[in-house]
């Protein structure tokens, strides 16, 4: 099959996708108006009480156009509720109201928290990536607003489900926000249209760079003793593929989709080379995670045009974390420093020095930071009931990014069409979750979790 008849596989798919869902919303006559109740308050409901679903949490009160209200808080772990409640209560205490009898904990915690919103108020999920689907279905049901954190999927059925989830919540006039915050860095929007308009030429190739030492749970020794696998699993996500998609997914996707972005499309296929070298603690015990210490892609767009991405999370080293596009007229610098750091810059030539700048982002203060951006245009939409859906190409970016991160793990070349039909489901069952259940990851006697084996199991990850 030929890359362009992949590609339109792959549109039909998605279009397909959308006739059915809209179809059976406009028979089974679902679609209201979804807004703020009559006392003009916007209610939120926290599900994942970790940093960024705190700082969410804090973004969605300090809107410009509120009241805004956080009223209820979920979690797994209690004492991690109830340390995201003292750093709220300091931070936005005027705007919040959760008494112990809206805070809950469990697997369960989730339903019990959207339980007490109202149709078009807003949910928020910043609880690991693989509970994305169970909780949107939820609160589909409900005909919630819904803010998700970004990876939305970790593999291809997960991709499909959400894919058909995002065309009903369209279908419902539900509003969802997805924290790919780079779509809202005001700088990068600037640069997408003078990219568009021609400013750096026919674009010609793209760089993209997170190298850096360990962060959050990038690395985990064996299970202590007196936890569950599940809860050790889904305590340290990060280094566990079923529930986060490994460091990969979750440190790489902004850059991933903020250059996919600036292409204007998607890639349509990924080869890649990584590897595991440092795996011991200073103590010399073992880490039994599941991620690579690095990771070099080469993404290819349907015209040819190549991606460069280099990730690597090992301490001493050179540190590198940027994006840039090269232009047959110029050079753009994407992201200075992070995952969008401003200024966003176009050069001369393909040296992006200062005295090679042509153009250079200004954005006013009040601006300046995506991640109260992204709330601000998601509250936009719901007061003035505009079209708002960010959740397909949310699922996009996050089926691009497994794509690049199983061309690593399995040393095959992966296009988007494998991996978005890849049947390998890393968690399935996981609307049935309970404390008691198994956890989706077995280790063996020494405490070790399955590796990827590139070259060896080459159509799964493990």
């Amino acid at each position: 099959m030929s890359e362009s008849t992949k590609d339109t596989s792959r549109r039909e798919f998605l279009k397909d996708t959308g006739r059915l869902a809209a179809a059976t919303a406009v028979a089974a006559g679902i679609a209201p108006r979804m807004y703020a109740g009559e006392n003009n308050t916007i209610q939120v409901a926290l599900i994942g009480c970790g940093g960024r679903g705190s700082g969410a949490a804090e973004n969605a009160v300090k809107v410009k156009r509120g009241p805004v209200k956080l009223v209820a808080m979920a979690d797994v772990f209690p004492g991690r509720l109830d340390n995201s409640y003292r750093q709220l209560q300091g931070r936005i205490g005027d705007r919040m109201d959760v008494p112990k009898d809206r805070q809950f904990v469990g697997f369960d915690s989730y339903k019990k928290a959207m339980d007490c919103l109202k149709p078009g108020d807003i949910a928020i999920f910043a609880s690991p990536p693989a509970f994305r689907w169970v909780h949107f279905q939820y609160a589909l049901g409900k005909n919630l607003n819904v803010f998700m954190e970004k990876p939305i999927t970790v593999d291809g059925p997960t991709s499909k489900r959400m894919l058909q989830q995002a065309e009903e919540a369209s279908a419902k006039n539900l509003k969802v926000g997805v924290g790919l915050m780079s779509r809202h860095s005001r700088a990068l929007q600037e640069l997408v249209k003078r990219v568009r308009d021609g400013a750096i030429g026919e674009i010609i190739l793209q760089r993209g760079y997170r190298m850096h030492g360990p962060i959050g749970f990038f690395s985990s020794l064996p299970k202590p003793a007196g936890t569950s696998d599940l809860l050790y699993q889904v305590q340290q996500f990060h280094s566990f593929l079923w529930a986060s998609g490994g460091n990969y997914s979750d440190f790489y996707i902004h850059i991933i989709d903020h250059l996919g972005w600036m292409k204007g499309s998607w890639p349509v296929k990924a080869h890649a080379l990584g590897g595991r070298h440092y795996r011991q603690s200073p103590e010399g015990v073992t880490y039994v995670d599941q991620n690579f210490d690095t990771y070099a892609v080469e993404y290819t767009y349907a015209d040819g045009t190549k991606f460069s991405f280099d990730g690597r999370c090992i301490n001493g080293c050179n540190d590198i974390y940027s994006s840039y596009l090269h232009g047959s007229k110029g050079i753009a610098v994407a992201s200075k420093s992070g995952d969008c750091g401003q200024p966003s810059s176009i050069h001369r030539g393909q040296d992006p020095t200062r005295e090679s700048v042509v153009w250079e982002s200004r954005i006013p203060r009040d601006q300046q930071d995506p991640y109260q951006n992204e709330w601000n245009d998601l509250v936009d939409a719901i007061r003035d009931n505009k079209p708002y859906n960010e959740l397909k190409y949310g699922v996009e970016a996050s089926l691009v990014t497994s794509m690049g991160r199983m061309a690593a793990h399995t040393g095959q070349e992966i296009t988007f069409e494998q991996m978005l039909n890849c049947e390998h489901e890393m968690a399935p069952g996981l609307d049935k979750l309970t404390a008691d259940s198994p956890a989706p990851l077995v280790a063996d006697a020494a405490g070790r979790y399955p590796i990827p084996q590139p070259g060896i199991v080459k159509n799964r990850e493990y």
